[in-house]
């Protein structure tokens, strides 16, 4: 079995921690946030400032919904 590089892993953990901060944004609690992730993820183009307020963009959104799939597929069956 193949062992992770480290773009991988860290992609992995930036991956892991959208999915918190989208959580955090859809609670308006941006502020949970850390802002290097922050930082990250609107250049990653996930997220976008706009008036202020951080709002996922259509990337964003497509990435999400891909953490979201492969964090079900990874939990275990009831």
């Amino acid at each position: 079995m193949k062992t992770p590089t480290p773009l991988v892993k860290v992609t992995n953990a930036l991956c892991d921690s959208f999915a918190a901060a989208a959580d955090a944004l859809s609670r308006r609690r941006a502020r949970d946030i850390p802002e290097p992730a922050i930082d990250n993820f609107v250049a990653l183009r996930w997220l976008e400032w706009c008036g202020g307020n951080l709002r996922l963009t259509q990337v964003g959104e497509l990435v999400l919904m891909k953490v979201q799939s492969r964090l079900v597929e990874a939990s275990p069956a009831f």
